[in-house]
């Protein structure tokens, strides 16, 4: 198979997979309401939280990271280039954020963005892992911590990961565009508390 044909298949596979919403699956699991009909609306972790409890959160978590570190790590199995891993990275992101399976309307990506990060750059991941912690634990507030880590990417990529700059700096500007309705929330001190 030549390698066009095969890049063609992860990319078109990353987004198939990342289309798949967990969050609702989930909670039905869990006998808890949709999230994407209750609370932010949001079918991400942090609504799940929200609406269902920490388990189903976990799952959802570890789901959507799932979805960016599966197609990842595969690229990186058959020899694939970093940048072309980042592509399939960035394929899977998008496929959470505009669903093909949901009418193009889905989450805000940090899950699986963090995910295919990891695949790619553990190093960057495990710092901006620890300041969403970190924030998340201080302000209760999940943007806070999402919206910071995604600001840090680059600079955090190009000290220890620089390979991966291009997509730090991609997902970044992917996650803050997902984000412009809390980015006006806390502006305006309306955005919700975990």
């Amino acid at each position: 198979m030549s390698q066009p044909l095969v890049l063609a298949l992860l990319c078109v596979g990353a987004y198939l997979l990342g289309s798949f919403i967990t969050a609702p699956v989930v909670c039905r699991a869990f006998a808890a309401p949709d999230p994407r009909l209750h609370g932010s609306g949001n079918p991400g972790a942090t609504n799940v939280y929200r609406l269902a409890g920490t388990a189903p959160a976990i799952v959802t978590l570890i789901l959507d990271a799932a979805k960016g570190a599966v197609p990842v790590g595969l690229a990186h199995a058959l020899g694939i280039t970093p940048l072309w891993q980042a592509i399939v990275g960035l394929c899977a992101i998008t496929g959470h954020m505009l669903p093909l399976f949901a009418g193009f309307h889905g989450g805000k990506g940090v899950a699986t963005a963090f995910g295919a990060g990891l695949a790619i750059a553990p190093a960057t991941m495990s710092v901006l892992a620890f300041v969403w912690l970190l924030l998340v634990w201080r302000t209760r507030i999940s943007a806070i911590g999402s919206i910071t880590a995604a600001l840090l990417a680059p600079i955090v990529s190009a000290l220890l990961d620089p390979d991966s700059l291009l997509l730090f700096v991609l997902m970044t500007l992917l996650i803050l565009v997902r984000h412009r309705d809390n980015l006006i929330r806390l502006r305006q001190r309306r955005e919700n508390k975990l």
